[in-house]
């Protein structure tokens, strides 16, 4: 873990919300000491409780003691229930981390215990098809991959061992993982008998290379890359499992996902040939991020410019400008490029999520700010949109424009909720967005030890110690302020350090760079994003970034945006709320020609330590009752043009405050 304390007091928000809310409410829902109420569309079922799904507890703790003998129940919940125990396990060790508490520690040891008796001698844990309850009772390992998840649930058991044995040194932990991956090692390959395929759900290949870096054992890293380079071989190989499965007379588990096609699942081809990124966001941006991490561990450039080739086509023609990622609530799934909907986006917060952590694998091969850039774009908007302030509640789906009436009442758009729900059937989102946050100083710095090279890439407060003992404090109010000072000091007796900081894109070059009150704006030019300054012993940088408000447009093959204006403050994308503003909010328009007339305000109640926007729009006020449907353009029925302000707050702070209608983007008044 790196010796990081965040100081920044909008994450210091989040992050005391993680370490006192979050784990300890996350806990009572896995550990079913706490009920819950599912939105209907997320419990896999018509409602009520069966024996594969409750609709109120989520068992997943009791799964495993099930699985260790300890208890006997049936199976329940989703196929990767498990997952939602090991990142809760994961964002534990981050709090410990930071917030050390014995109590809690005590019950993480447990869990641990608890995994450990759960898993079979030869080292595999996946409970659904240990229990072998309902539907798992004729399915023998590993014989779905494209549905079955084992690989993706124990990747992310292997990634909350790294994690929490970084942090508590329990070796028990990390020897579980080893298990995991052993076994893997013993089924998974091209030797005779073995299985050459990989997980429908990518994971593991991230997972195996962090158990690499804490173990060196080669063979993880080795195995990592082979489910990688066997995607897609074999393309009907998800084909031959699904027909096998079916002639041994088992039903699949997600009976739609039979007739998933090859581009879908990423199996079409190789990986290094795909071109685009395609299929279900979560799994793609997971694989994107294995592929960079076991690019740069191996020296592998094919699989680097495969991964620099997908992120393009992802950042530059498929992405949101919240950082959101996955059109349509179909397959949950990207589409084509430009293809970028409002109302019925998915834009789950796991995508958002594992872009942070592509943006991550990203930097640590190359320093570039575009990388940053998308990762502070994720960090501020895209990932922390799914939890509510209070840290109890949760979006799954982050649309752009949200109607309550047609959420409730439009089929296409029950997957977008216009309140934050207490938990999911299929609960991926919760712990992974508290994992981010608790991690978050891990996004911070990118660092060079043979080079000497610090780069300060996210202007998040914190005082950190890096290198041999170099001691740098950010001192900020970030994003309220655009006023970052980094004091650096390099140890006595140690070599000189280049401190990068970037200069970032939204600010479009309008900054001020002071180096020990010297202005250097103009002899120090930024590359790749990043301004470069040689650090001796003692150095103090001042970055002014210019925040002003600006009014932002889509590309004109974005259909959904065309005419339209979204409005940012720095990183921070902004919405309106019907809380603020009168319904329905598509009958704003902005005036751009009073762009400079934006007021800035402090907001207040739950919103307090945000910034409000008052931005001056036209608002076109209802026909006549009485208007007919369609009429002549020219007939007005008395509608009138009001010159109004409508407030916007930060995207992220959407829906806080009781159930009401939300929109991004505005038409623009010409």
């Amino acid at each position: 873990m790196s010796a990081i304390t965040i100081q920044s007091p909008f994450w210091k928000r989040y992050r005391d919300s993680v370490a006192h809310d979050m784990v300890p409410y996350q806990w009572e829902v896995i550990n079913d000491e706490r009920a819950v109420e599912l939105p209907f569309e997320s419990a896999g079922n018509e409602g009520g409780e069966s024996e594969g799904m409750s609709r109120q507890w989520s068992h997943a703790v009791r799964n495993l003691r099930v699985a260790a003998g300890e208890e006997q129940a049936v199976f329940n919940g989703m196929v990767f229930q498990d997952s939602d125990v090991y990142k809760w396990l994961e964002e534990a060790a981050y709090v410990l981390a930071y917030e050390p508490n014995v109590q809690l520690q005590t019950l993480c040891d447990g869990l641990v215990e608890l995994i450990a008796r759960a898993q079979a001698e030869d080292g595999y844990l996946d409970t659904p098809y240990q229990i072998k309850t309902g539907e798992y009772e004729n399915r023998e390992r590993f014989g779905q991959l494209q549905q079955s998840h084992e690989m993706y649930v124990m990747g992310h058991y292997i990634e909350a061992a790294v994690a929490y044995w970084q942090v508590t040194r329990n070796e028990k932990a990390l020897d579980v993982a080893r298990r995991m991956a052993d076994c893997l090692d013993q089924y998974f390959g091209d030797e005779p008998g073995k299985i050459p395929g990989a997980d429908g759900h990518p994971e593991i290949e991230l997972a195996l290379a962090r158990l690499f870096e804490a173990t060196q054992e080669q063979r993880y890293l080795n195995l990592a890359k082979y489910f990688i380079d066997v995607r897609g071989k074999d393309p009907q190989f998800y084909v031959k499992q699904n027909t096998q499965l079916h002639a041994n007379g088992a039903t699949s588990i997600f009976p739609g996902m039979d007739n998933w096609s090859s581009e879908y699942t990423l199996s079409a081809r190789p990986i290094q040939q795909q071109q685009t990124a395609e299929g279900h966001a979560v799994r793609v941006v997971y694989l994107i991020a294995g592929i960079m991490h076991v690019a740069r561990l191996s020296g592998d450039e094919e699989l680097a410019q495969t991964a620099q080739r997908l992120w393009d086509n992802i950042v530059q023609t498929r992405m949101y400008i919240t950082g959101g990622i996955g059109s349509t609530h179909i397959g949950e799934a990207f589409t084509y490029d430009y293809d970028l909907p409002n109302g019925t986006a998915y834009a789950e917060s796991c995508a958002s999520v594992g872009m942070c952590f592509v943006a991550r694998e990203m930097l640590e091969h190359e320093i570039r700010g575009e990388y940053a850039d998308v990762l502070e774009k994720e960090l501020f908007n895209g990932a922390i949109s799914g939890i509510a302030l209070d840290g109890k509640h949760f979006f799954y789906v982050n649309a752009l424009e949200v109607d309550p009436d047609a959420s409730e009442r439009n089929p296409d758009r029950h997957h977008v909720l216009s309140e934050r729900a207490e938990w999911f059937g299929c609960a991926c989102c919760p712990a992974n967005i508290a994992r981010l946050i608790a991690s978050v100083d891990q996004y911070l710095y990118t660092v060079r030890e043979s080079e000497r090279v610090i780069a300060a890439h996210q202007f998040i407060a914190n005082d950190a110690e890096l290198l041999d003992g170099v001691h740098v404090r950010q001192e900020s109010d970030f994003p309220n302020s655009g006023e970052i000072r980094f004091a650096i000091d390099v140890p006595e007796g140690s070599r000189p350090v280049t401190f990068m900081i970037r200069i970032p894109s939204w600010c479009y070059g309008s900054y001020s760079l002071l180096v020990n009150g010297v202005d250097m704006k103009d002899a120090v030019q930024p590359v790749d994003g990043f301004v470069a300054i040689p650090v001796q012993q003692t150095a103090v940088i001042t970055l002014s970034l210019d925040m002003s408000v600006r009014l932002m447009r889509a590309h004109t093959s974005v259909r959904h945006d065309a005419g339209k204006i979204a409005v940012m403050r720095g990183p921070v994308v902004y919405c309106a709320e019907g809380t603020d503003n009168y319904e329905p909010l598509w009958n704003y328009r902005i005036d751009r020609n009073l762009e400079e007339d934006i007021q800035v305000e402090g907001g207040a109640g739950i919103l307090d330590g945000l910034k409000v926007l008052r931005v001056p729009a036209v608002r076109r006020v209802d026909d006549d009752a009485q208007a007919p449907l369609y009429a002549l353009a020219n007939e007005r029925f008395n509608a009138v043009e009001q010159h109004t302000r409508l407030t916007m707050i930060p995207y992220q702070a959407w829906a806080n405050r009781g159930k009401n209608a939300m929109q991004v983007w505005f038409d623009e008044m010409h």
